[in-house]
């Protein structure tokens, strides 16, 4: 094997890691720093964030262990019979960057995610004690986040929640036929079953013994997934039900979803041409409403479904649902006021509240912070009516793009 520098190999195995979307670090455990001891806190001052080209935050040390990988993922750049340079971290040597980096206040913590080397178990040990040397030894106190292998041992697992803040196992696509055609050595019933184990242990962490004394602690920030969208034929309205079905099984923190990418040297399984970033944006903008507006996934895109990729999902509810509206602000539930586009959970909050004491008027929901180029078509109170605004057969065109010239070459 070509010997290779820690430079060489920080160039490879970070660029190996780009393809990764799951390492936002909401809601890490904070720890302290004020007895002296250890580094990397999170309340202290001197963390940063980085930014991937794309416009990512990825304030952390985004690496792989390692890129050789006994797996054949059609759609992954690091698959076996892929002919791309391969690298291998030791575990000192991820430890050593990770504080260093720290140090230098390039990040604010370590998301390390691998390649399958001669077994899951071996390659998970390796990452675990990449955590506990971390931790124990040099007692870092920033955020770590481990990508987990599904296949290995549920010890191995446990130990991984013990130092790690966040776990995650990916479901890689939305579909079972797409994993079992694309990925054949995975199986969605053994990533299912590492995600029960993750979520089983993280809710017995939450436990106190009759004398009060708390369960040992397990990934404090929960788990997560990603899935790869465009490169099965996986529409948005399956993909959002399996999301949906994710998060109510398995206690999910998040959903990442990832635009396919063309990778060099790809199958020939793969589609030629990468889906549009703006269907990865309008996914996540579908899925903040499935989590925090109280829409189900069956009204954001029905099965066989897109979505519409020149306005956003909610405000094409409301075009669609048009009977419903216009909302009498002063009088509607909670319910409904979420589902009025340019008005989000924060607005809908201090709109409750001011009505207890008063009738709004239009001029109110400027001041409450109401997005109301958005929402005029929607809505009825004291110094605005909509009159025929939603009936109006071009209303789409209020809000989607210009149209524009494409290109002839």
């Amino acid at each position: 094997m070509v010997q290779r520098t820690l430079p060489e190999k920080l160039s490879i195995l970070a660029d190996a890691a780009k393809y990764d979307a799951s390492c936002a670090s909401s809601g890490g455990e904070r720890r302290g720093s004020r007895d002296g001891k250890g580094i990397g806190s999170t309340t202290g001052a001197g963390i940063c964030h980085a930014w991937a080209p794309d416009g990512r935050c990825i304030s952390l040390l985004k690496v792989l262990l390692t890129n050789f990988c006994i797996y054949d993922c059609a759609y992954c750049i690091n698959r076996v019979s892929s002919r791309v340079e391969r690298a291998r971290f030791s575990v000192e040597e991820v430890v050593s960057l990770t504080l260093e980096f720290y140090r230098r206040n390039y990040i604010e913590g370590l998301f390390l995610s691998s390649g399958i080397i001669r077994s899951p178990d071996e390659t998970m040990a390796e990452m675990v004690r990449v955590a506990r040397t971390l931790r124990e030894r040099e007692h870092f106190r920033g955020y770590i986040h481990l990508k987990t292998i599904p296949d290995a041992a549920p010890e191995l697992i446990a130990e991984a929640g013990k130092w790690a803040d966040r776990l995650s196992i990916n479901v890689e696509l939305p579909t079972e036929a797409a994993l079992t055609r694309l990925a054949p050595e995975k199986s969605v019933k053994t990533i299912h079953g590492a995600m029960a184990e993750v979520k089983a242990r993280g809710e017995a962490a939450k436990d106190r013994t009759a004398r009060g004394t708390r369960a040992p602690r397990f990934a404090p920030a929960g788990q997560s997934t990603q899935m790869i969208v465009g490169a099965d034929a996986a529409t948005d309205g399956e993909i959002l039900r399996r999301s949906s079905s994710l998060y109510n099984s398995f206690a999910l923190r998040r959903v990442y979803y990832s635009a396919f990418s063309p990778i060099p040297d790809a199958s020939r399984m793969l589609p030629l041409i990468q889906p549009p970033l703006v269907r990865e944006h309008r996914l996540y903008q579908a899925d903040w409403l499935m989590r925090n507006y109280g829409f189900d996934a069956s009204e954001i895109a029905p099965p066989a479904g897109m979505l519409d990729l020149q306005i956003d999902p909610k405000l094409a509810w409301a075009l669609a649902h048009r009977g419903l509206f216009p909302v009498d602000v002063n009088r509607a539930p909670r319910e409904m006021l979420l589902r009025i586009p340019g008005i989000g959970p924060r607005s809908v909050d201090r709109i409750l509240k001011a009505r207890r004491h008063r009738t709004l008027r239009y001029e109110d929901l400027l001041a409450i912070g109401c997005v109301l180029k958005h929402a005029e078509p929607f809505i009825t109170l004291p110094g605005w009516s909509p009159r025929a605004l939603p009936d109006d057969a071009n209303l789409r065109a209020r809000f989607a793009p210009a149209p524009e010239q494409l290109s002839l070459f």
